[in-house]
């Protein structure tokens, strides 16, 4: 199992609208992320800089991250790219962290 992390930003003010997406979060997108090994993910905001905090649990190599040619994937990110920074494709701006730390 590999933990992967990884920072976004939201667009100012953008804070209940993004959290309500979540919160009704696509059942496809749900279950694609689990069938392609994703068994946690949390996203955490720091509200002082609209930065994200993104953290999921992967068995396998890839995550979230990896499935940029799924539909329902392109489907969320032109879903979400009028409340936060993304690229021309409309995928979010995502920058990988590094574990620098991790207790058991």
């Amino acid at each position: 199992m590999q933990r992967l992390a990884f920072k976004m930003k939201l667009n100012t003010g953008q804070k209940e609208v993004y959290q309500k997406r979540h919160d009704e979060l696509w059942p496809e997108l749900k279950k694609l992320l689990k069938d392609n090994g994703v068994s946690e993910y949390s996203i955490f905001l720091d509200e002082e800089t609209n930065t994200l905090f993104a953290f999921q649990k992967v068995s396998g190599q890839g995550g979230s991250q990896d499935l940029a040619s799924n539909p329902f994937v392109k489907k969320w990110w032109d879903f979400m790219a009028d409340i936060m920074e993304v690229n021309p494709d409309n995928s979010p701006v995502s920058i990988p962290l590094e574990e620098v730390f991790y207790m058991e």
